[in-house]
């Protein structure tokens, strides 16, 4: 192919081949998470398997990588779409050249099988199960680090194919002022810790209501069920296959009701984010959310900035204790409000309060770097684990579920994930930092008028996809880098005012 036209045609025909087995895998994966029998999951992890390898052949093919090469030397005479389609693409090769085809099929069937294993430990409350997997994932990721290189540490490498550009030396500043600023302000809460009482919330409430009300607030907040879907799963997660087709999962349980109103909350900032992408660009390889701190901020906004204020509640308030008036028909809004802000350290992540989830997140941190760095050993992660959370949050754990096995991420292979996280709720701060200063916040939300806040988010950071890096987008939607004083600000000023703190 001589012609820059040729290079190109074939290029986005390949591309159309890639999202087409990444869709048939999306589905495969949906599947297995939300109700395929237990016994399938063999034959699943195969087919996922033997779609890993053909998407594995057409990035290294050489007339592929030929097309792309040329194409990457004339950059300049693309289109905005074409030219980063074609950098991502050329991102996505040099991180998968490196590993040998066979030991790439072998992986990707490894955590299918892993996810499910893990399932059972944590109902079987048994790490002992869940070890071995671990320990052939961990080996993998230390290895693939290693074929993809790094300037100073392995974990950079894994890092980096969920946030660009962050390192652990970054880390280590941000997780370090976040110490700084939040610890001690958290000792000053433990001591008036039961001025606030969540007892409201660990009443008995059905389940069957809860997915009634799971899918009210999903479609008040803006989800559109025409093209998406809410079921139920062990952990919950999100899954942009097109905007035209989100899938979002959450869970129930009979006595605590913040853990599917938030979950659900949550990953409905995610699927409002793939559910809006940009017309140009949905159904190419850029048509998805951007790093995973960027889609993270669309989470904890809406579930913390926006869902955790008493204004939000004031329109829907009368829905929820109509849906339980058993529980809530002599509970106050405010008391309410009180309840889901009460801060709190807790052994779970995703039960955790706003003001002490990032100690969950600098746990995870240090662990997954020494696991990388080899410091550490799989088989001493449930004493590792507790030790941790004992220094962490003051907590003792008594089990694994509740413990090392809590999270699905090591599982499916997400090394380097937990800190987008944190850097997410940073940026989530930022964000809302800036659209205040263009929409009042809080009468819009108190006029249950949520399309205002989605139309800004869809206007500075969904439409662009992954057309734009991180830093770049941060900078559209907020005039200015990612800054973590937004984050220690916000939450310093919010439960000081909670807690009556001076």
């Amino acid at each position: 192919m001589k012609t820059l036209t040729e290079n190109l045609s074939y290029f986005k025909a390949k591309l159309i081949d890639l999202m087409n087995y990444n869709h048939s895998e999306s589905i495969v994966h949906w599947d297995l998470e939300t109700g395929a029998p237990k016994e399938s999951i063999r034959r699943a992890s195969r087919l996922l398997g033997f779609y890993s390898e053909i998407k594995y052949n057409i990035l290294t093919e050489d007339k592929f990588i030929s097309a792309i090469n040329f194409l990457g030397k004339n950059l300049d005479k693309l289109n905005e779409i074409d030219k980063k389609s074609v950098i991502e693409t050329q991102k996505d090769i040099e991180r998968i050249k490196k590993i040998p085809v066979a030991e790439y099929r072998e992986y990707q069937e490894l955590i299918a099988n892993a996810q499910g294993i893990w399932g059972e430990a944590r109902a079987e409350n048994n790490f002992s199960k869940f070890q071995p997997y671990l320990e052939k994932i961990v080996k993998y990721s230390k290895k693939y680090a290693e074929y993809k290189g790094y300037d100073e540490h392995p974990y950079d490498a894994l890092l980096d194919d969920y946030e660009p550009n962050i390192t652990v030396k970054k880390l280590d500043i941000f997780f370090d002022t976040l110490k700084k600023e939040l610890v001690p302000f958290i000792e000053k809460i433990k001591a008036k810790e039961n001025k606030i009482s969540d007892k409201l919330l660990k009443l008995k409430y059905n389940t069957e209501k809860q997915k009634e009300f799971s899918k009210f607030i999903a479609e008040y907040l803006g989800f559109d069920f025409n093209r998406g879907m809410l079921k139920e799963s062990l952990h919950p997660f999100s899954m942009g296959l097109n905007k035209y087709d989100v899938r979002m999962t959450t869970r129930y349980h009979e006595d605590f009701l913040q853990t599917s109103i938030f979950g659900t909350i949550h990953e409905t900032g995610h699927s409002i984010y793939e559910q809006n992408i940009g017309d140009d660009i949905w159904d190419t390889v850029l048509g998805g959310g951007n790093s995973m701190g960027i889609h993270e901020s669309q989470s904890r906004l809406y579930e913390n900035l926006i869902a955790r204020t008493k204004e939000f509640w004031i329109p829907i308030y009368n829905k929820l204790v109509e849906t339980f008036p058993e529980n809530l028909k002599n509970i106050s809004i405010d008391d309410f409000y009180l309840a889901i802000n009460k801060a709190k350290p807790s052994k779970i992540r995703v039960e955790a309060d706003e003001l002490t989830y990032s100690l969950h997140i600098m746990l995870r941190y240090e662990i997954e770097k020494q696991l990388i760095e080899g410091k550490i050993e799989v088989k001493d992660l449930p004493e590792i684990w507790n030790k941790m959370t004992k220094e962490y949050l003051g907590l003792d754990i008594e089990n694994d579920a509740e413990g090392v096995l809590q999270d699905v991420h090591w599982a499916a292979g997400l090394f380097g994930y937990f800190p987008s996280y944190a850097l997410g709720s940073a940026n989530a701060s930022q964000i809302m930092n800036k659209m205040s200063k263009t929409i009042d916040i809080q009468a819009t939300l108190k006029k249950g008028e949520l399309s205002k806040i989605k139309d800004y988010l869809n206007k500075n950071i969904h439409q662009y996809g992954k057309l734009k890096d991180p830093s770049e987008l941060m900078i559209i939607a907020t005039g200015e880098e990612p800054n973590s004083k937004y984050y220690t600000d916000y939450l310093i000023d919010k439960y000081s005012n909670i807690y009556e703190i001076n």
